[in-house]
């Protein structure tokens, strides 16, 4: 654990002149709201409707919907075949749950085969000379003929949940728009953060540079309150800063948990900034150090408990450290996915994946996030917002 310490990040350069920003398509500043990166003159930026304008593009439809399917390669066991190209590691991309079904599902083949060798069986009804129809599903979900998939529908649903309908991964209409199970606060993609499918799972990939970010509408994170913000993640990056999640988009940040490095290694951080200058004196850091982060699927977990005055964070179910702070400073702007906000220039272009991404009004124990890791958490608390669930 490191505290007030502020190493090094990774800058994005700036677009040049004209070319509208990070990803987005060239225009006139914006002349109210937020204004710039490439929003026509006259829009609130980040999506806002102006009267008579169209809807928020960000704000997505309450019912969801089924994103077009994609042409892919089949993908090796375990692994996701990526959409689009030359994105780092899209070869080998870790299908976050696969490798630990495939001994389970192998498990029920072998008893499937036992099972009138999983082939077609008729019963005979003495008496009644009625035949019934069985066939065997060596293609089901968990087995191992299932196939992978380029839609972002598939049939988990979040729990508390009645029905089982399909989960959908973005909005109806719109496969650059993340749906939000929980909410109604969609995050918009840039060019190079795209979803991939396999299954039932869904993530998305950046491939580290300016365009790879996902941006929501407005700010998702009360960060005066408790709160906890967790995702699964996949790091192809050998160095640098690399951030999963931030919120804030003016001349710094008010949180960001990724990686950093921090005593010349690699490190999964969770830094605030309790300050509107981004300076290093009040910014606090809690660091994994020593922990493998290169392509290594991992569950991140930062939390704010506004009562104790503290922020920790935990990797894969266990507390790496906690540290003091005076309060987070609430910067302006929304939630981001892949980058963050220091000195009024975007840095921390993410590269790798990035799934199951939730947000909490609450600061979850030492024992939450044990029983959250190992699916055990009971009574399991809602989200206020869930996007790429699983």
């Amino acid at each position: 654990m490191t505290d007030g310490t502020y190493p090094p990040s990774s800058p994005q350069p700036e677009p040049a002149p004209g070319s509208g920003g990070y990803g987005f398509p060239p225009g006139p500043p914006a002349q109210n709201g937020y204004g710039g990166y490439g929003y026509p003159a006259g829009n609130d930026g980040y999506g806002y409707p102006q009267p008579g304008q169209q809807p928020n593009p960000y704000q997505q439809d309450a019912g969801g919907g089924q994103w077009p399917p994609a042409s892919s390669a089949p993908a090796q066991p375990g692994f996701t075949r990526l959409a689009g190209p030359d994105i780092p590691g899209a070869a080998e991309q870790p299908d976050w749950e696969a490798m630990a079904d495939r001994s389970e599902a192998a498990r029920r083949k072998k008893k499937r085969r036992v099972l009138v060798g999983g082939a077609t069986a008729l019963v005979l009804l003495a008496g009644g000379g009625t035949f019934f129809l069985m066939s065997g599903r060596g293609d089901s979900p968990d087995g191992t003929n299932a196939k992978p998939s380029t839609s972002t529908s598939a049939t988990p649903e979040p729990e508390g949940s009645k029905s089982p309908t399909a989960y959908t991964a973005t909005v109806a209409g719109d496969d650059t728009l993340l749906r939000d199970s929980y909410g109604q606060t969609g995050i918009r993609l840039g060019s190079d953060l795209r979803v991939s499918a396999l299954g039932k799972r869904f993530q998305v990939v950046g491939r580290g540079n300016g365009n790879s970010w996902g941006q929501s509408a407005e700010p998702v994170v009360d960060v005066t309150k408790s709160f906890t913000v967790t995702a699964r993640v996949y790091s192809s990056a050998t160095k640098g800063s690399r951030i999963a999640i931030s919120q804030g988009d003016g001349e710094s940040y008010s949180f960001e948990l990724g990686v950093n490095e921090v005593n010349g290694k690699q490190a999964w951080i969770f830094r605030v900034q309790t300050g509107d200058k981004g300076a290093e004196a009040t910014t606090r850091t809690v660091a994994a150090e020593g922990l493998t982060i290169l392509k290594t699927p991992t569950l991140l977990m930062a939390t704010y408990d506004a009562e104790k005055k503290a922020i920790a964070l935990y990797v894969d179910g266990k507390k790496a450290g906690e540290t003091p702070v005076p309060g987070i400073w609430q910067a302006p702007g929304p939630m981001q996915l892949g980058r963050s906000r220091h000195h009024d220039i975007w840095t921390g272009p993410w590269q790798g994946g990035l799934h199951n991404i939730r947000v909490y009004d609450s600061a979850f124990t030492e024992e939450q996030a044990a029983g959250y890791k190992e699916g055990k958490l009971s009574p399991a608390p809602k989200p206020a917002h869930a996007w790429l669930l699983t």
